[in-house]
């Protein structure tokens, strides 16, 4: 149960940084700061697998929310695959 919860406890964690991600891009020079590349140095690696699509409509880049929605799908699967070994 300890993993599991460990688990569940990372995935939620970078969810958190990568809503962090794109609110600190509604501020000018945020991304810019400290925090801004932190939290870009642990998030952009997930994210360049999605800035290959075409996900840019209208001005708006939906690439995160993309990656929020298949790190959820993502999460749901590997707790559930856990719990059945453990």
């Amino acid at each position: 149960m300890f993993i599991l919860q460990l688990v569940y406890n990372l995935f939620y964690v970078f969810e958190l940084l990568l809503i962090i991600y794109a609110l600190l891009s509604w501020f000018p020079n945020a991304p810019e700061s400290g925090l801004g590349k932190m939290v870009q140095r642990i998030v952009e690696p997930f994210l360049g697998l999605f800035r290959k699509l075409p996900l840019q409509v209208g001005g708006l880049d939906f690439t995160v929310l993309v990656a929020l929605l298949v790190l959820s799908g993502l999460q749901r699967f590997v707790l559930q695959v856990l719990a059945q070994f453990l």
